[in-house]
């Protein structure tokens, strides 16, 4: 490792975060960052994953440790598994730093993150580092075994639908919490409900038709839905929530509950916590997943926790 790389932050930006706000707001983040006495070397994101292998670059050919990412989950997720498929360092060894720029930000609410730009820097600045757990999932897309990591929150069923709905539109240039509302409500009356099975370290907790599920490290997703209320993200153990067969006219009732995390005191809820979930769709269909936003693939799907695994920098 250079001296130079040591003292340097890597920063990663995704111009089209935040329905393209960081392109805008990205001079003014670079004059606060510089202004408070750091060393950055700087690169865009320019195509989906870019972020992944620009992180795994930055580690494996560059010797960098510290990076800081500039955009939304998305592409704080895209960094996140660049750190765990490079096989230079141990993924503890390497520090993020987020300035949030995107349309949820549902990771830095879990740590009261500051949304103004130059009282984030100041957090980084501080470098309050935090080990928090990682959520690993493998997953079938086009037939092909993959495997992805996330650091929030991963969804399938109705959450999926909605995930892949809010990437078409921002794609169309029409992201936000809003778009992200919009496509919930649409989605209802276009869902079909899933047949599923799910076992906890091998023993089957449920069977039945779902609605969705949510499993995670941290609480929000969505824009601030509060899905897994109860999440700690340092206990090493996975928070789920499975909401059964309910009437769509329930869930819109219970919209604004999403938000304080009270829906799950409804009789069509229920809670588990456990190191390893599987979820198999029957018969002979698939349940589909996202994380942290992004839609990824289809069931079976297992899911392993990897406890204290990420050095994140937090309020």
């Amino acid at each position: 490792m250079t001296e130079d790389n040591n003292n340097c932050w890597y920063v990663i930006i995704n111009p089209h975060a935040g329905s393209k706000k960081t392109q805008e707001d990205w001079p003014k983040i670079r004059r606060l960052l510089e202004k408070e006495g750091f060393n950055i070397e700087c690169i865009f994101t320019e195509y989906q994953y870019h972020a992944t292998e620009l992180s795994i670059a930055a580690i494996q050919d560059h010797d960098y440790t510290k990076i800081i990412v500039v955009g939304g989950d998305g592409t704080l997720n895209e960094v996140l598994n660049g750190v765990f498929k490079q096989n230079l360092k141990a993924p503890t060894e390497i520090l993020i730093g987020v300035i949030s720029v995107g349309t949820g930000n549902d990771w830095g609410r879990m740590y009261g993150m500051p949304s103004d730009y130059h009282e984030q820097i100041k957090v980084i600045k501080k470098n309050k580092t935090f080990l928090q757990d990682v959520g690993k999932v493998s997953y079938l897309h086009h037939n092909e075994k993959k495997t992805h990591y996330f650091m929030n929150i991963a969804g399938m069923g109705f959450d999926a639908l909605v995930a892949k709905k809010t990437n078409i539109a921002k794609q169309k240039g029409a992201g936000g919490t809003l778009s992200y509302l919009l496509n919930l409500i649409a989605g209802l009356f276009q869902y079909k409900y899933n047949y599923v099975d799910i076992e906890n370290a091998g023993h089957r907790i449920f069977s039945g038709r779902i609605f969705s599920m949510s499993i995670g490290i941290c609480s929000y997703n969505g824009g601030g839905m509060k899905q897994l209320p109860n999440a700690i993200s340092n206990d090493g153990l996975f928070d789920v929530t499975v909401i059964r067969n309910v009437s769509r006219m329930k869930v819109i009732r219970n919209i604004k509950n999403l938000y304080d995390g009270s829906f799950i005191k409804i009789k069509e809820v229920e809670t588990f916590t456990g190191k390893q979930f599987k979820v198999t769709a029957r018969p002979k269909k698939s349940v589909f997943l996202e994380t942290d936003g992004e839609s990824l693939g289809n069931s079976p799907l297992l899911f392993t926790i990897l406890p204290l695994s990420v050095k994140v920098i937090i309020k």
